[in-house]
């Protein structure tokens, strides 16, 4: 299939994806095509297959993959969506990549997080989760006292945590379940103390919903 004819199926699929999404066609262990959208991953053609992407585990499982890509990966974290296909006889992928916080319908709320200690990799069920924060563009949860950084991104952890997870702050959301007690700071805004310590500030901006959900 030539470069003209993968052109016009990319924008066939671009008038019915988002504009933040690019796709990618890949066979071979390479990229053949790449339409770029809002959100680029700098993809080129001729460009090898990278271990740990969607591309990667389609060619190698044969089946549709739905995943969360990590910033190491290829320099850009992302959610995207890969399908096996066929051109010209041979084996390819197809991949549509978005945002990472990008959300695609509703879905159900998460049971664990899995985060990254050190080089390893942990599980951790979502309700031993104290609370989360967004700090130098990354995001960390954190569980038993111990840290953990999160291939989601804060935006959508609000749209799949579950519903006694509230955000109190643009940088923070907390497990209301920890939360030992509330006062007032020296300028009269909240600040939550948690079991284990630990303080977050409540912006002005929440402190209606912190007050309305919390009932006070």
């Amino acid at each position: 299939m030539g470069n003209t004819v993968l052109e016009q199926m990319g924008f066939i699929i671009g008038d019915w994806i988002p504009k933040e999404a690019s796709i990618a066609v890949a066979a071979d262990n390479q990229y053949i095509y790449y339409k770029a959208g809002v959100h680029d991953l700098s993809i080129k053609e001729g460009q090898p297959v990278s271990s740990g992407t969607i591309a990667a585990r389609v060619a190698k499982e044969g089946r549709k993959v739905e995943m969360y890509v990590e910033q190491a990966v290829l320099g850009s974290a992302y959610y995207g969506i890969g399908y096996p296909i066929n051109i010209d006889d041979k084996e390819a992928v197809l991949v549509i990549t978005l945002p990472p916080d990008y959300v695609v319908g509703p879905k159900k709320p998460l049971a664990f997080l899995t985060g990254k200690q050190d080089e390893t990799w942990r599980p951790i069920p979502i309700k031993q989760v104290s609370h989360i924060e967004s700090s130098q563009k990354k995001t960390w949860f954190y569980a038993d006292e111990d840290s953990y950084c999160s291939s989601h991104t804060l935006k959508n952890l609000k749209e799949r945590l579950p519903d006694y997870f509230l955000s109190v702050h643009r940088s923070y959301i907390v497990n209301v379940h920890y939360i030992e007690e509330i006062a007032k700071d020296v300028a009269s805004n909240y600040v939550l103390t948690l079991r284990d310590g630990s303080t977050i500030p409540v912006s002005q901006n929440y402190t209606a919903e912190v007050r309305n959900r919390l009932g006070f």
